[in-house]
């Protein structure tokens, strides 16, 4: 499958070939679903935490006298029916939240959702970004010729320091190693920019 290179003006400078078993794949809609909530799941921390009956301050002494007072008995303050009791079953702070994919799921939704750009033309490949010195400014020029849409996924290879760091300071820009793309970053971004390198990497580990 052929595709456009562009070079940090917007020209195309030439074709690449795309591996059809990584970019030409039938999407699946039910394991991209699977893996984008396993990416939502494992991000998620246990910080809700409730007192249980044991764990509420006082109550140690029995609120009122057995009979006599027209109440329904009470044996503590800490009890749960009580305003400011313990609560029943509620959440630890413990909880376990992160769930799995297999492997060879994991790796069709990520050659689904990869396959999706270059259909929907949302993949730029560019062959080099040619910065010597990190610099912003000159990044955002880049993105605006060859024309990324507003969130962009920014993938370049690990040692491209001056890329890296003249992207990360950039709105609505994520910066990932080839190793380090996921399904759940490819679907929140609209472009997807990829270094011809990185590329490279991607089509060798994902293979």
């Amino acid at each position: 499958m052929k595709y456009d290179v562009l070079n940090k003006n917007g020209e195309k400078v030439k074709d690449y070939t795309l591996s059809e078993n990584i970019f030409g794949v039938e999407y699946h809609q039910q394991v991209v679903f699977d893996a984008i909530m396993v990416a939502r799941a494992n991000e998620r921390q246990a910080t809700a935490k409730t007192k249980k009956r044991s764990e509420v301050r006082g109550g140690g002494k029995k609120p009122f006298r057995q009979k006599g007072t027209g109440r329904a008995r009470q044996g503590s303050s800490r009890a749960p029916q009580m305003v400011g009791g313990g609560n029943v079953f509620g959440p630890t702070g413990n909880q376990n939240f992160k769930i799995k994919q297999n492997r060879k799921e994991a790796r069709l939704a990520l050659k689904s959702v990869l396959s999706e750009k270059v259909s929907e033309k949302d993949l730029i490949i560019v062959d080099s970004f040619d910065l010597e010195t990190p610099k912003t400014k000159e990044f955002a020029s880049i993105l605006k010729n060859v024309h990324a849409k507003d969130k962009v996924l920014l993938v370049v290879d690990d040692e491209d320091h001056a890329t890296i760091l003249s992207a990360r300071n950039i709105e609505n820009l994520k910066v990932v190693g080839p190793r380090g793309i996921n399904v759940y970053d490819i679907v929140k971004h609209h472009s997807l920019i990829v270094s011809e390198k990185a590329l490279t990497t991607i089509e060798e580990v994902f293979q």
